[in-house]
């Protein structure tokens, strides 16, 4: 998904054809090449040799340059031995020397409100090397954003997840240069897969596939948001990565018309449970139809009856064990052994999925989070933004909310 910044020909071109004389709008510089030396040929009677000449962008002593402006350093005749950018405290700037060694360009967005110092060395047709020296500095940043929470993670998913579950990042900071950041989040996977980033808000980002995960596939996010632009006048403050796995594929399926949970690992069924799903009547006792995640394990969970308060009529309180959260309308498969003699044969729960005690157990030590669970027969439909209801949007739909659109994962082992 992540994309080298302003990195393009055209701006290659620039450097070797107009950087001598040309300047950037919104920034101040010395026009002129950034160093050349000279020479004669050895019995040559004077004849001159092509010296080093070399060019860079952003022009020596720049000012107010973006931080996603691509560094471009070109020799104009000769070839570039060591090209090193430093910004003092922000460490150095990485970039890529091309296959003949005549242009060098930064792979890395830079750090607002920094100096940076840009150091060439070329050599020159006549043999000899130049060593040029430049600066630059950056836009300044008046705050900065971060990464609020990511999920999954270690604490509340655990790294090993199901095949639905998607990458989910919340900011600390309205993000509004959706594309500047987007491009700047990187999906690797161990197996190749289709995927898109899709915006719920502007706080809210997340990433899915255009199908499940393919099983047991190693997967890393990778944030180089360190100096991005989010809003006008906020940068990135850090970058981040981490890894997690997807773990075996296990699919459940159930009915509210058969009252009965399938569940299938790899394509193989492993368990049979009879189930009672929502009684209906009032909408909010229906339970909600789609392809739902499995969000937590809980081994106790207090329910209470929503919308209504301890002493008016339909209130209850119960304290149910082994449960699997579902949605965030309140929704878990649990054990509910009042309700044992109508699983399989009628819905009598207020929305939730009732099953025995021994199934309840099994299916909560049985259940990755990211499990997807998919529950059909309720004319209630599960909302993509009720709990992880991402995969109730079409693919079509999941990208009208993409700023890049789809792309491939690139390969991580």
């Amino acid at each position: 998904m992540g994309r080298l910044a302003h990195g393009s020909a055209g701006l290659l071109a620039l450097a070797l054809l107009a950087s001598c004389s040309g300047s950037e709008t919104g920034t101040t510089g010395t026009a002129g090449p950034a160093g050349t030396a000279s020479g004669t040929a050895a019995g040559g009677a004077g004849k001159p040799v092509a010296a080093a000449t070399v060019v860079v962008n952003p022009l020596n002593k720049s000012e107010n340059i973006p931080t996603d402006h691509t560094v471009v350093v070109a020799a104009q005749s000769g070839t570039l031995k060591s090209v090193s950018i430093q910004g003092g405290k922000a460490g150095q700037l990485p970039g890529v020397l091309s296959a003949d060694g005549t242009s060098w360009r930064s792979t890395r967005i830079a750090k607002p409100g920094t100096t940076y110092t840009i150091t060439t060395v070329a050599a020159g047709a006549d043999g000899k090397t130049a060593e040029t020296t430049s600066t630059f500095s950056t836009v300044k940043a008046d705050k900065f954003f971060d990464l609020e929470t990511v999920t999954p993670n270690k604490y509340d998913t655990g790294l090993t997840v199901g095949v639905g579950m998607p990458v989910m990042i919340t900011f600390d900071r309205p993000i509004t240069d959706r594309v500047a950041v987007e491009r700047n989040l990187t999906i690797r996977s161990s197996k190749p897969v289709e995927g898109a980033w899709h915006w719920f808000d502007d706080r809210h980002v997340d990433f899915r596939p255009v199908k499940y995960w393919p099983a047991h596939t190693n997967v890393r996010l990778e944030a180089h948001l360190a100096g991005v632009r989010g809003a006008e006048g906020v940068y990135g403050k850090r970058d981040f990565a981490y890894n997690f796995k997807i773990g075996r594929e296990q699919i459940t399926k159930g009915s509210t018309n058969v009252h009965m949970l399938t569940v299938r690992r790899d394509g193989k069924k492993i368990r049979t449970m009879p189930m009672s799903a929502g009684q209906g009547g009032a909408w909010k006792y229906y339970t909600t139809s789609g392809v739902h995640l499995a969000m937590s394990r809980e081994p106790v969970t207090v329910m209470t009856s929503p919308g209504i308060g301890p002493g008016s009529p339909g209130y209850y309180q119960l304290t149910v064990y082994n449960t699997v959260r579902i949605s965030n309308s309140g929704e878990y498969i649990h054990s509910a052994p009042w309700s044992v003699g109508s699983q399989g044969y009628s819905n009598v729960s207020h929305g939730c999925v009732n099953v025995s005690p021994d199934n309840a157990a099994w299916f909560i030590k049985n259940t990755l989070i990211g499990d997807p669970i998919i529950i059909t027969g309720s004319p209630r439909p599960l909302e993509p933004t009720n709990g992880w209801g991402h995969w109730q949007e079409s693919w079509k739909e999941w990208l009208k909310w993409s700023s890049l659109k789809a792309a491939p994962t690139t390969h991580f082992h």
